[in-house]
């Protein structure tokens, strides 16, 4: 996480999935503004869900007193969104590949597998409690 990117907003929501959909709306008005496609819009819509969700369930256990802190910038080329919680972090490594046999029917790790597939970049920082994620504009991932 050594590159240096400039984030036009800077917001935090609470640990609730309502707040969620508001917040994809909002990036999608600007990815549309910026002329994404639709595929474009689709996964990052999807890795945003994803990366948020988590942070509400798993990083600040749905607590109510905590929130979710999001930087993003949305430029003609690329998106990129900085999500931080309150929680104590995780090891991206130690989470399962939901693609291995003995993990198909375990809901772990599909999330983090669709930010990686749907997103050019995705980088955690070492505590495991901020989450970086880049999406390159026309074809690049």
């Amino acid at each position: 996480m050594t590159r240096e990117t400039a984030y036009t907003t800077d917001i935090a929501i609470r640990s609730d999935p309502v707040d969620v959909s508001r917040l994809q709306d909002d990036i999608e008005t600007a990815l549309r503004a910026n002329r994404f496609s639709d595929k474009e819009i689709f996964g990052i819509r999807l890795a945003l869900e994803e990366a948020l969700i988590n942070a509400i369930k798993h990083g600040n256990s749905l607590d109510p007193a905590k929130k979710v802190h999001i930087a993003y910038g949305v430029g003609p080329e690329r998106f990129d969104i900085r999500i931080m919680d309150e929680g104590p972090g995780f090891d991206p490594e130690d989470v399962p590949n939901p693609t291995a046999a003995e993990n198909l029917e375990r809901p772990c790790g599909r999330g983090l597998m669709l930010m990686r597939h749907y997103m050019s970049e995705v980088e955690f920082n070492e505590r495991g409690n901020i989450v970086v994620m880049s999406k390159l504009r026309n074809g690049s991932k």
